[in-house]
């Protein structure tokens, strides 16, 4: 994610045409999560299906390197990502059923995912201080061989079949106020990292930051993200529910406001990647126990599916595309003022409708 856009723009795509390829990565989260949950919730075989998103999908990424052209590599992503956007949510309800009463423990299991992150993105950057950007895809290979090696190291799943739920729980719970409001303000947080997650490179780059500056700069945000996780189960015991999202949504909105003003203070660009911990790290922690807490057993892989196709898939396509329309049009400042708005209303949502979910249940 932080050179594929650096990348994109070395093979002569537009600012607008780096935001739709960027955006197809969240748009296949609006239904392939979905679709591969509620399968992994009606055959209870989700380490298989975790295994054929790894293999078909790391199969497609192959296509980037025919040189296929815009609507050729926009076809490329969308099949490569309705894949691969399979495993996350999937491997979300396998952790957090393996960990069973335990499950305040989620983060110090998920930090692992961060320390990936800052080994890939730290050796990535410093590789491409000697070599070209139109190398990055070989560079990822090697990181898709070892998921699809990995995830053969998972045991297989007994494929337990789950009694049918109450006719009519599940529309019963998306349209509780509540839960509505916990899918509106994380559709707008993701809405918000649009331009992050599409021109924070670009952006760096035009301030004069180097790669291996621009890695470190996205590593120092996944560590804050790291310490965060491990101490999140002591946070939720200090802190309610509501406490901890108005919190950390207040702190995204200074984050993207700081990077679009002062990006060349380098102590105050530091300070706002550190607020990663809080943009993200917080915030999923606590949305993956709310959709646990509420959509309970029978419907819990849909929940989740719901979660991550209605805020990281329709929020982040929609903030990708908008923050592209944005610098285009003005600059990259522009388009992190754009995040900035969208917290200042999911925080007035959040004041007025967000609840605690209940503890989880069997029903």
């Amino acid at each position: 994610m932080p050179y594929w856009s650096l990348y994109l723009q070395d093979q002569g795509f537009s600012y607008l045409q780096i935001a739709t390829l960027m955006a197809t990565i969240q748009l296949t989260k609006i239904v392939a999560p979905s679709l591969w949950g509620h399968l992994g919730d009606k055959a209870g075989q989700r380490v298989r299906l975790v295994r054929l998103g790894a293999i078909t999908g790391s199969l497609f990424f192959a296509g980037v390197f025919l040189e296929p052209g815009f609507y050729g590599l926009l076809l490329v992503m969308l099949a490569f990502t309705f894949f691969w956007n399979a495993i996350l949510p999937l491997y979300e309800v396998i952790t957090l059923r393996s960990l069973g009463d335990r499950r305040d423990r989620y983060g110090r299991v998920r930090l692992w995912g961060s320390v990936g992150f800052i080994g890939a993105v730290a050796g990535v950057g410093l590789i491409l201080e000697w070599v070209s950007i139109q190398w990055l895809p070989w560079l990822l290979v090697p990181v898709f061989l070892g998921i699809v090696v990995s995830v053969f190291l998972l045991p297989a799943e007994r494929g337990e079949r789950k009694p049918p739920a109450p006719k009519g729980s599940l529309r019963a719970i998306v349209t509780h106020p509540a839960v509505v409001a916990f899918f509106l303000m994380n559709f707008l947080l993701q809405v918000s990292h649009g331009a992050y997650y599409t021109f924070f490179s670009i952006h760096l780059e035009q301030h004069g930051y180097g790669n291996l500056a621009i890695g470190l700069l996205w590593s120092l945000g996944v560590i804050s993200e790291i310490a965060l996780f491990v101490v999140m189960h002591r946070l939720s015991r200090l802190f309610t529910v509501r406490q901890i999202v108005i919190g950390s949504l207040l702190l995204t909105m200074l984050r993207w406001v700081l990077i679009a003003e002062l990006t060349d203070v380098l102590p105050v660009l530091l300070f706002a990647q550190l607020l990663h911990a809080a943009s993200y790290a917080a915030l999923h922690a606590v949305s993956v126990q709310y959709v646990q807490g509420f959509f309970g057993k029978h419907h819990h892989g849909q929940g989740q599916a719901l979660y991550s196709g209605l805020t990281f898939g329709a929020g982040g396509a929609l903030g990708a595309w908008l923050s592209g329309f944005l610098v285009e049009g003005f600059s990259t400042s522009v388009a992190f003022w754009g995040g900035a708005v969208a917290m200042a209303i999911a925080i007035v949502i959040t004041v007025r409708g967000l609840k605690a979910p209940p503890e989880p249940h069997s029903g």
